[in-house]
């Protein structure tokens, strides 16, 4: 079994910092993309940013500037820095990851983490 476990989440004030991280664990032989996801209340699932497993990364244009997708391919692990937080920001953030259990990798599963809850509020 593979699992993803997002921490970091928070209650911050609007203009501070937080940095979620995602590890993933279980039956693991390679990590493709991996990315984070949020979803506030009344509103469908959207993707925040991804990264590639060589490090090229993209990112949805609301935290370009503001957010920094990263990985420690060591680690099994995807953070998510995230500066200048706006309460529009609030949402459960879920972390994605594209996963191959063997050696064949002919493709990869796409696996989720239970989400982590971010709320930017005075």
């Amino acid at each position: 079994q593979v699992q993803l476990v997002e921490s970091g989440g928070g209650l911050v004030q609007p203009g501070g910092s937080l940095r979620l991280s995602c590890a993933a664990s279980g039956s693991i032989f390679s990590i493709d993309a991996m990315g984070w996801y949020r979803q506030a209340p009344g509103k469908q699932r959207e993707l925040v940013a991804n990264i590639a497993s060589g490090g090229s990364a993209n990112y949805e244009d609301s935290v370009k500037g503001r957010f920094t997708i990263s990985r420690d391919n060591a680690k099994n692990t995807v953070y998510l820095q995230m500066n200048s937080l706006k309460p529009e920001d609030t949402a459960v953030y879920y972390c994605n990851a594209d996963i191959c259990s063997t050696s064949f990798c002919y493709g990869y599963i796409g696996y989720w983490g239970k989400g982590t809850l971010v709320t930017v509020s005075s």
